[in-house]
């Protein structure tokens, strides 16, 4: 695909050409295409690569010297006379992108990294390789640290050796009560998992971690939120299935309603993950954990007909892609959840405290313990290491714990 495409005129694509961006505008053109963006928004963006190109042209700039304080510049200067459009800036990037992978400009000069930022990539890199945590959880410490190394006065590796049990204490009372419990837990935990990784590299005498104090917090003080199977139906019928992103839609919620998925492993999930002959589907769950499944046939077929009616083309691998361009799989799990969300929403359903992809794995639990499957096999389709998670769905069979209930004298069990 090149620009003639979008340009009729020959001297409009002789001036793109022309110009020191003319080298790498058919290749942009064809990024365009390939990414699945309209002829409208494609049309727009090349003129605003040719207005570039005149801009560089005009300061005797090649196509070589195009980075990102030129954009930035151009983009300051441009909007003195037109105004600016909240893609222009993407755009130009993207076009950035297509000359670093030529070889024309430059790649990105590395950013000054400080010190703290040197500390937190390395135990970045301590946490995924040693402890094998996922990136969506070594992000989660971030702001713990961040905050303790800021109120601790830390600027250097030498002020660890000043750390002791009082300052760790001292933050730790100053925020558990900032937000939740469950929020005050993972600040500890965080903060466990930074000191150990300080005493590890050697930069405190004593191991610190010990000196984090415990968050109270009791476990399974409440009870699991479900959907009743006519609930579930309901979302699922809520689906226009008539349309590429209800296809899409559907798919997703089969995957959290018959397999239980957490959101996360649906982002995830790639064609190659399919394997149609066999009806297995593999997942990539918590704890670089990779299960094969057994793929239902109506789930299977809800997959098939989003792949064949209305996945857009894309070079992507991922199973679920945005139906906006650029057609990509989706940047995070919170993608899953407002898919979800709406589904619940379009169907009806309130009067639940979280209104998202977990609730159907909680109703699946419920449904399997109610039709007589046992918390070992309950453990087994939902992927739990430990079975004290499992044990939650115990509390959901009220008829069975009443008879367990020691009898209150002069009362009632």
């Amino acid at each position: 695909m090149t620009i003639s495409a979008y340009f009729s005129r020959a001297g409009n694509r002789r001036r793109l050409h022309d110009g020191p961006l003319g080298v790498c505008i058919d290749a942009y053109a064809a990024r365009l295409v390939g990414q699945g963006y309209r002829r409208s928004t494609a049309w727009r963006s090349l003129h605003l690569v040719g207005d570039f190109s005149r801009w560089l042209a005009c300061h005797r700039l090649g196509a070589g010297d195009v980075d990102e304080r030129a954009v930035a510049t151009f983009l300051a200067e441009r909007a003195g006379c037109r105004r600016p459009q909240t893609s222009d800036r993407s755009t130009l990037n993207k076009l950035l992108v297509v000359l670093r992978e030529a070889g024309i400009a430059a790649p990105p000069k590395p950013a000054e990294v400080n010190v703290r930022e040197r500390i937190f990539n390395d135990f970045a890199r301590y946490l995924a390789r040693d402890r094998g945590l996922a990136p969506r959880t070594i992000i989660r410490h971030w702001p713990p640290v961040r905050l303790f190394l800021q109120e601790a006065g830390v600027e250097a590796i030498d002020d660890f050796a000043r750390l002791d049990q009082a300052a760790i204490i001292g933050f730790v009372e100053r925020h558990a009560r900032d937000h939740s419990p469950a929020t005050a837990k993972g600040l500890c935990w965080a903060l466990r998992a930074f000191l150990r990784y300080l005493r590890r590299q050697g930069w405190t005498s004593i191991d610190l971690a010990g000196s984090v104090p415990t968050v109270r917090r009791w476990r399974q003080t409440s009870l699991p939120t479900y959907l009743s199977p006519e609930q579930i139906q309901q979302v699922l019928t809520g689906c226009d299935r008539e349309t590429p992103t209800g296809r899409r839609d559907f798919a997703i919620l089969m995957l959290l309603a018959r397999l239980g998925l957490r959101a996360n492993e649906v982002t995830t999930l790639t064609l190659d993950a399919i394997d149609w002959r066999s009806g297995q589907v593999l997942i990539d769950g918590k704890g670089r954990q990779r299960v094969a499944m057994p793929l239902p046939a109506d789930v299977g077929a809800a997959i098939a007909s989003y792949l064949r009616d209305g996945r857009p083309r894309s070079g992507s691998r991922r199973v679920f892609l945005r139906q906006d361009a650029p057609h990509v799989g989706f940047a995070t799990a919170a993608s899953v959840f407002v898919v979800a969300n709406a589904a619940l929403t379009r169907a009806g359903i309130q009067g639940f405290a979280h209104m998202g992809a977990h609730l159907f794995r909680h109703s699946l639990a419920t449904a399997l313990l109610r039709s007589g499957a046992s918390l070992t096999e309950i453990g087994q389709v939902l992927r739990h290491r430990d079975p004290d998670t499992t044990r939650l769905y115990a509390k959901v069979d009220i008829d069975t714990l009443r008879q367990l209930g020691a009898v209150w004298p002069g009362g009632r069990p």
